[in-house]
């Protein structure tokens, strides 16, 4: 018997992290079966056509800061955010009504924002033509509501998945050439993980997926997966895929370690670019948890971790956006 078959044999069912025999990525049993292109578009189109109330991600919630402003698009639209005294996030339009200076270079003060050109001042109360946003933070992230974008009929808060009561939260950012609908789609292909991710995924095994006239209740992907630390060591799980809103795609661990940790991945559109063609940011957040004693000292070395899990996020999004800018190249033909 193989050495690292007898290590599996004997290794203690307690301990998470399990040896894992190397696999040659061309001997991956093949996935292009079972992922079939109806059963993907099809869980799309009812992702796509759930309410979001017109809520939109805007940045992580630490991205928000009482000292300097953030500016970014949500679609069209420019957004300015900031924190005022209390605590609490503001967000607006992000011109300055009086000759469109961009608010994100003004300066906040006692939690007032004030436009860098002629001393504007707008603040969660509203200023001269300036109206605030609603706005969610989650602790996580931060939401905005825009009603013109979104066109549907709007709702006091965001749709915002289960998470874990303790964790360690991390979020990482990622934009190309696509459109939300793009991105919802890469994720609802749980399939390609061991294929085009080998350095992260292995033995990825689809339980269970919907069928294309799937009732809602059983809209949901079921994924035995190992996560790789290694050549040679792994943790298996069981993962299950749901869509909670049309722009977020939920992975939640069902069973094995980190039970209930979720991988929240938020769509945003952004501004078209210059040569006319759509923009989406990959919002990510990754909140991990466990019931190991152990985990205590990790919430306390998040510092740590945090870089560490972003730094993991944003690998696989730069390859899965690769996987998103194809598909929306060839719906719009622009291959």
């Amino acid at each position: 018997m193989p050495l690292i078959d007898r290590l599996v044999s004997r290794w203690p069912a307690h301990v998470p992290v399990r040896p894992i025999a190397p696999q040659p990525w061309p001997a991956q049993e093949p996935t292009w079966r079972q992922a079939r292109p109806a059963v993907i578009a099809a869980a799309t189109r009812r992702a796509a056509a759930r309410p979001s109330g017109n809520w939109f991600v805007l940045a992580a919630s630490g991205d928000v800061r009482a000292d300097v402003p953030l500016g970014a698009y949500v679609g069209p639209h420019e957004v300015v955010a900031w924190r005022d005294e209390d605590g609490g996030v503001v967000a607006g339009p992000g011109a300055c009504p009086h000759l469109g200076a961009p608010l994100a270079l003004g300066r906040v003060d006692r939690g007032v924002l004030r436009c860098r050109w002629h001393g504007l001042p707008v603040s969660g109360d509203g200023g001269p033509g300036w109206r605030p946003f609603p706005v969610h933070d989650d602790g996580v992230l931060v939401w905005v509501r825009l009603d013109g974008l979104g066109g549907e009929a709007p709702s006091p808060a965001p749709v915002v998945p289960a998470r874990p009561t303790r964790g360690v939260a991390a979020v990482a950012s990622v934009t190309g050439v696509c459109e939300p609908i793009d991105v919802v789609a890469n994720r609802l292909d749980p399939w390609h993980g061991g294929w085009f991710h080998p350095y992260s995924f292995t033995r990825l095994r689809v339980v269970s997926a919907p069928e294309e006239d799937s009732a809602p209740e059983r809209d949901r992907f079921v994924v035995d997966v190992t996560f790789r630390l290694g050549r040679r060591l792994g943790v298996p799980v069981r993962t299950e895929f749901t869509c909670p809103e049309p722009r977020t795609v939920c992975m939640r661990i069902i069973e094995g370690e980190g039970v209930g940790s979720v991988v929240e991945t938020h769509a945003t559109p952004r501004a078209p670019g210059r040569d006319g063609r759509a923009r989406t940011s990959v919002i990510e957040a990754v909140i991990a948890t466990s019931e190991r004693e152990g985990f205590t000292a990790a919430m306390r070395a998040a510092v740590v971790v945090r870089p560490a899990m972003r730094w993991a996020a944003k690998r696989l999004w730069r390859d899965d956006m690769a996987y998103a800018e194809r598909r929306y190249a060839l719906r719009t033909g622009g291959c």
